[in-house]
């Protein structure tokens, strides 16, 4: 089972999304919503029913982290013990520690568009070029991190922006794994408005072999 947060710390769609990429994706995942006003509520006894839990992209990471904050200890948990996280965008940002689940040790996560010589300076949604596994492909993007690795981080990075900086990363905590994006891979059709395409077209295939690498 894989649990997708839908509540106030998410924006509506992104949830979603998220949840109909991991149900496409290769592994078969039956995917259930957690939140404050779902059935199921996010806790440690529904997170250790899962084999993913995935945090979906939102607005301000320190808005986010007071609907989240006291779930931390749960989720930390359950990556420690073994489980798997994926963060998309905010999500990815609140993998790390400020403020954040303090999943990652050895990975700092900032904004992409304040670092050095970024291809994109402003918040408005755009589309970003990315290679990912040494092929050029574009993703729906705003406002997304970017990773700083260690050099002896236990990562693998998965895509890399213009400037080299890690677009999307792979790494472990504890006994569990994290992967994160700073682009959204889970965009579909519904996303690219007032005039924002991919001329990649829609694909998912870049989400799936997120999930996957995370996974396995």
């Amino acid at each position: 089972m894989a649990l997708v947060y839908r509540g106030p710390a998410a924006y509506p769609g992104c949830p979603e999304a998220v949840a109909a990429l991991l149900s496409g994706a290769p592994t078969g995942f039956r995917v259930q919503f957690c939140g404050p006003d779902e059935h199921v509520r996010l806790s440690a006894d529904t997170l250790a029913e899962a084999t993913v839990y995935a945090q979906p992209g939102g607005g301000e990471a320190r808005s986010a982290w007071r609907s989240l904050r006291a779930h931390s200890d749960d989720i930390r948990a359950f990556v420690n013990d073994g489980g798997h996280y994926l963060g998309f965008c905010l999500g990815a940002y609140l993998a790390g520690g400020g403020p954040g689940f303090g999943l990652l040790t050895d990975v700092a996560v900032e904004s992409y568009v304040r670092s050095a010589k970024a291809s994109v300076r402003g918040t408005d949604s755009t589309v970003v070029g990315v290679t990912w596994r040494g092929q050029r492909r574009h993703m729906y993007f705003q406002d997304g991190a970017h990773f700083r690795l260690q050099h002896d981080t236990p990562a693998t990075v998965l895509a890399t922006y213009d400037t080299g900086a890690a677009a999307a990363v792979v790494t472990t905590c504890g006994a569990g794994r994290v992967g994160l994006v700073g682009p959204h891979p889970e965009a579909d059709q519904s996303w690219y408005t007032n005039g924002v395409a991919n001329p990649d077209g829609i694909r998912f295939d870049l989400g799936h072999d997120l999930i996957e690498s995370t996974i396995r």
